[in-house]
């Protein structure tokens, strides 16, 4: 199929961010269904991603955002590989995005391998306990609290989150979308979340930082 409406190509666009000629590539390799041409986008760019995991991000921008009458604030690093693409509209409009998503839903982490042992084993024991205790054979058991522990890791992780502004994707791939866009690696290193009146341990560190030393962060 390579006659695709313009109008199609359109909506794929406001899907997912990607270029016009990736879009159209990508409904013609779908054969006009928008909803595999999606898919096909999204393996495009967690394959980009991969081929440049290894590659060093050193640049970059601190993304922040400030909500609901100032009581909430968010400041976010996001790094990329140069400064030409930190200045650029698209990844300034990531990093406001990311930092908006971490206010509405407030990870505790970055990615589920900062997830401390002593966190996981606690929460698997939690979940085993409720399994046995509402009478589950100890057969599967172990299925319902590996599924649970996928739960808690989209519910605390930021990249396993489901993108506030577009629940059918990820975090994760929304910046794996941005990095087969713009050509370069692309990851978030830290954040910390703010909200008056709230005290967590990231706010005590941060609130008398030695000399010389960043503010704390989440990661």
């Amino acid at each position: 199929m390579t006659n695709i409406p313009a109008q199609l190509v359109k909506e794929l666009r406001e899907r997912t961010g990607a270029g016009f000629s990736d879009c159209r590539a990508a409904l013609v390799e779908a054969n006009g269904d928008l909803e595999k041409a999606v898919d096909v986008l999204r393996k495009k760019g967690q394959a980009t991603a991969q081929k440049k995991a290894q590659r060093e991000a050193a640049d970059g921008v601190v993304g922040s955002y400030i909500h609901a009458g100032g009581k909430i604030g968010v400041l976010v690093e996001v790094n990329c590989e140069t400064d030409f693409v930190a200045r650029t509209e698209d990844f300034q409009r990531l990093c406001h995005d990311i930092a908006m998503h971490i206010a509405a839903l407030d990870p505790r982490f970055v990615r589920r391998e900062e997830v401390t042992p002593e966190i996981l084993e606690r929460e698997r024991e939690i979940y085993g306990a409720q399994a046995r205790a509402s009478g589950k054979p100890e057969n599967i058991i172990e299925k319902i609290v590996n599924g649970k522990m996928e739960k808690f890791y989209e519910e605390t992780c930021l990249y396993e989150q489901h993108f506030i502004k577009d629940e059918q994707r990820t975090v994760r791939e929304l910046i794996d979308a941005m990095i087969a866009k713009i050509g370069e690696k692309i990851e978030v290193r830290r954040f910390v979340r703010f909200k008056v009146g709230e005290v967590t341990d990231a706010n005590r560190k941060s609130s008398a930082p030695a000399p010389g030393d960043a503010p704390s962060a989440k990661a």
